[in-house]
């Protein structure tokens, strides 16, 4: 098998801002909006915590290379505007910004956690951190401490999940083995909502907790808890049933579909499907896109 190819260089470098070319041209009214001051006072006082994305272009007669600017145009405009003279960049090795844009998702909690854990540890104060983004300084300290008590495999289960602050205030109220399979829980239903995690605490047994219930809601009764929690066992106990097969079904499905899609390409078959049994031949169309689908979706890191 080749190797995969690196969507970007390993190495942040430096950048001419005369070097760098813009894909687009921002509105005349960016200066006024308050992303754009964000960014400006942020890079003002903190310097440039995400570097710009660029594709290096061919070398010109003179020996400097010109660089695509990808991803940062706001940073790019910020920097001018405060008389920069370079940029820290990620080269890119592919030359189109959509291709970009899906190598990477927004800034996640725990991406931002990190973000600010980084910040303070460079002497940057919360204080400032918050004046900076124009929020009040205890989210700072909210999210300064988020994974306190999370167990570490969940952190990296949930570092690139858009995921709420309730969800982790409710996983740790849970031991560390029991977070671990609520979060499995989660992935496999790709749900990560504060109802859905507060359900796993309620299904959750005594001793699985960092502390034991006080008093059960009126609303729930003690064999409408127990039925829960059998519930949820058995979901899990299929979950981890299902990703130990994953692999072997999947490989199963994609055979079959291309020995179905070869039959389907014979004119005779397809003619007579088509024919005497239209539902059929359309039922197996959708089964054959929707494997092709599964079958290439990359898992998002």
């Amino acid at each position: 098998m080749g190797q995969v190819k690196h969507a970007f260089e390993r190495q942040i470098i430096p950048v001419p801002l005369d070097r760098i070319l813009p894909t687009r041209t921002l509105d005349r009214d960016i200066e006024q909006s308050k992303k754009y001051t964000t960014i400006l006072t942020s890079i003002r006082e903190l310097g440039v915590i995400e570097p710009l994305a660029v594709h290096r272009q061919h070398t010109n007669v003179d020996g400097a290379a010109a660089f695509v600017l990808l991803d940062g145009h706001l940073r790019l405009y910020a920097l001018k505007a405060l008389g920069a003279s370079e940029a820290l960049c990620l080269l890119s090795t592919d030359d189109e910004g959509f291709t970009y844009n899906r190598q990477i998702n927004r800034l996640t909690p725990v991406q931002e956690h990190k973000m600010i854990l980084t910040a303070i540890h460079k002497g940057i104060s919360p204080a400032l951190i918050a004046k900076v983004l124009g929020i009040n300084v205890e989210r700072i300290h909210e999210r300064q401490h988020l994974l306190d008590g999370i167990a570490p495999e969940v952190v990296e289960m949930l570092k690139v999940k858009m995921v709420s602050q309730d969800v982790f205030r409710t996983l740790r109220k849970m031991k560390p083995m029991r977070q671990i399979e609520a979060v499995e829980l989660m992935v496999s239903a790709n749900c990560f909502t504060q109802t859905y995690a507060s359900m796993v605490l309620a299904a959750t047994r005594p001793e699985m907790l960092i502390e034991k219930k006080s008093k059960l809601s009126a609303e729930v009764s003690v064999e409408e808890i127990a039925r829960m929690e059998r519930e949820m066992e058995k979901l899990y106990h299929d979950y981890k049933v299902v990703e130990d097969t994953l692999g072997e079904t999947m490989l199963i499905l994609v055979v079959a579909k291309g020995y179905i899609a070869r039959l389907l390409r014979n004119e005779t078959i397809s003619g007579y499907l088509k024919r005497c049994h239209g539902e059929l031949l359309d039922e197996l169309t959708a089964i054959m896109e929707a494997v092709s689908s599964d079958a290439r979706k990359p898992e998002r890191e």
